[in-house]
């Protein structure tokens, strides 16, 4: 692990520091939780969500290169490996904030971020096609479930149902597939540098990407908005102080804790979008919901159980 990123074992107790780092993941998860909430407010206010996933990126870069500056210790910036599977990472990352604020745009926060939570299963499908990952039936079975989950969620087998676009469904399930993309790329990026080296370079590439897709006029007008707080909470929340809460807690952290506590973000979007938004869910929506879940996060915890999953972003030895 990246020994450099938390405060040494020594100093405290271990059942302290597992607390400790598992609390960041919760933390970590909360403030993603919240970001959908708040990237809910800011495109139902007419704001393009390409242009509030570039703030939230953006905002995220400035986080992640001071804690570079901090810790440069093993930075492995002379690796041109780290730059090309950090750059990945940066695509899938990109892909990730954008379709998911398109799903919430289109859809609700609720349904965006269930179907984002479904990003291990892209994963799982991709490493079968690559032979990383041994198929089993449980996995199948599990893969099954999250599949009629999307299809309750979604209401996709009632014709004429309009609860969930067909664009907000697509979005949503992009958006996880995106997040995949971005936990191959960090996987294959970290033997060869830091996290915090890692993040730069994705959140480099995601800025690049997002302000080249972005509306000028927008991305400007944001600057003088009376919405620009919003900007700066999303940016801390969902792109800054998260992701270094989250690659501090896992260097102490079970992958299986990590993948039960992660529930935290989808559950606390969804709240976020039914208290604060106004947003609703049918009885058959919020089953396939709960299904999502309990099953994304069992499949989760058993491959951690016998090897560490590769749902987890791995840190560099």
């Amino acid at each position: 692990m990246v020994r450099d990123t938390a405060a040494p074992t020594g100093l405290i107790p271990s059942d302290k520091m597992l607390g400790l780092s598992t609390m960041f993941v919760v933390l970590a998860a909360l403030c993603w939780g919240l970001s959908g909430g708040i990237g809910g407010i800011l495109t139902g206010q007419g704001w393009d969500p390409v242009v509030v996933s570039f703030y939230r990126g953006a905002i995220g870069l400035l986080f992640v290169l001071v804690w570079l500056v901090l810790r440069p210790r093993g930075s492995g910036l002379a690796s041109r490996r780290l730059w090309f599977w950090s750059a990945i990472a940066g695509v899938g990352v990109a892909g990730n904030f954008a379709f998911y604020f398109v799903s919430i745009a289109e859809g609700s926060v609720a349904v965006a971020a269930t179907l984002m939570y479904c990003a291990p299963v892209f994963v799982y499908l991709v490493s079968f096609t690559l032979k990383l990952e041994r198929p089993t039936l449980p996995k199948w079975a599990a893969i099954a479930m999250v599949i009629l989950g999307i299809v309750l969620l979604t209401g996709i087998y009632e014709v004429g149902a309009d609860d969930v676009t067909l664009i907000a469904a697509i979005a949503g399930l992009l958006s996880g597939l995106s997040y995949a993309v971005f936990i191959f790329g960090f996987k294959y990026a970290a033997p060869h540098g830091s996290p915090q080296a890692i993040l730069v370079i994705a959140f480099a590439v995601l800025t690049a990407i997002l302000i080249g897709l972005s509306d000028a006029e927008q991305t400007v007008a944001v600057l003088s908005t009376p919405s620009w707080p919003l900007f700066v909470i999303l940016g801390v929340l969902g792109a800054g102080l998260s992701f270094v809460l989250y690659i501090i807690g896992l260097n102490h952290t079970a992958p299986a804790v990590a993948s039960i506590v992660a529930m935290v973000e989808p559950v606390t979007a969804s709240l976020f979008g039914v208290v604060v938004l106004n947003e609703s869910l049918a009885a058959l929506q919020i089953f396939g919901m709960a299904l999502i879940l309990v099953t994304v996060t069992a499949l989760s915890v058993y491959s951690s159980v016998k090897k560490e999953s590769p749902t987890t972003i791995p840190l560099a030895e």
